[in-house]
């Protein structure tokens, strides 16, 4: 496949988010949760406010083992399907691979709880099926710092490709005066900047 643009744009991503649940969450040790979700939080109003598809899946709920999509990431998505799978490999669902798919991207830029385990398997599953894949390192989280780092090395050597919430939102962007997503990034800036301070006064507090 030739691609005539190396970098990540809004037309030829697609933003896949994988068990942001409660359960998942409760585990992370790799970095701070609360940053973690403001994280998400900012990519998803990117994605929503430039045109990004967003895929939505979960794990266990249909089984009663776990509850949906945490309330803070899911009021950011109204209306998005939330797709339940069995699998921890999120690729190996029909339904959520085929939503992806459907979407004509390129690009698949992932997010997943936990790093090693629902964020590798399907990163390194949809890279070998030969597609190009990302992961945004700020908006993962591990159950340990070493599984984290270890999750990430092994998507890396795979052949995917690491960026962070900030840098995924300004690659969308790129130019502050013709870009037609400049406003949007603006406003989602602003409100980051005010939320994170939020986030460090509780710290102190």
């Amino acid at each position: 496949m030739t691609r005539t643009n190396p970098l990540l744009t809004p037309e030829n991503s697609v933003l896949v988010l994988i068990d942001y649940q409660p359960e998942m969450f409760s585990l992370v040790r790799s970095m701070d949760t609360r940053l973690l979700e403001l994280n998400t939080k900012m990519v998803v109003r990117a994605a929503q406010g430039m045109g990004v598809p967003v895929i939505l899946t979960t794990v266990g709920v249909d089984m009663g083992v776990n509850q949906p999509t945490v309330h803070g990431l899911r009021e950011e998505l109204p209306g998005t399907t939330e797709f339940d799978r069995s699998t921890m490999n999120a690729w190996e669902d029909e339904a959520v691979r085929e939503a992806v798919l459907e979407t004509g991207r390129e690009n698949i830029v992932f997010g997943a709880l936990w790093t090693e385990i629902c964020l590798a398997f399907p990163v390194v599953h949809a890279q070998a099926d030969g597609h190009r894949t990302f992961f945004v390192t700020d908006i993962v989280g591990g159950t340990s710092p070493v599984a984290h780092e270890t999750g990430i090395q092994r998507m890396v050597q795979a052949g995917s490709v690491p960026t962070s919430a900030n840098a995924l939102v300004s690659e969308w962007v790129r130019d502050w005066k013709f870009s037609p997503h400049a406003d949007t990034a603006r406003t989602i800036g602003r409100w980051y900047v005010d939320e994170l301070a939020k986030l460090d006064a509780a710290s102190r507090g």
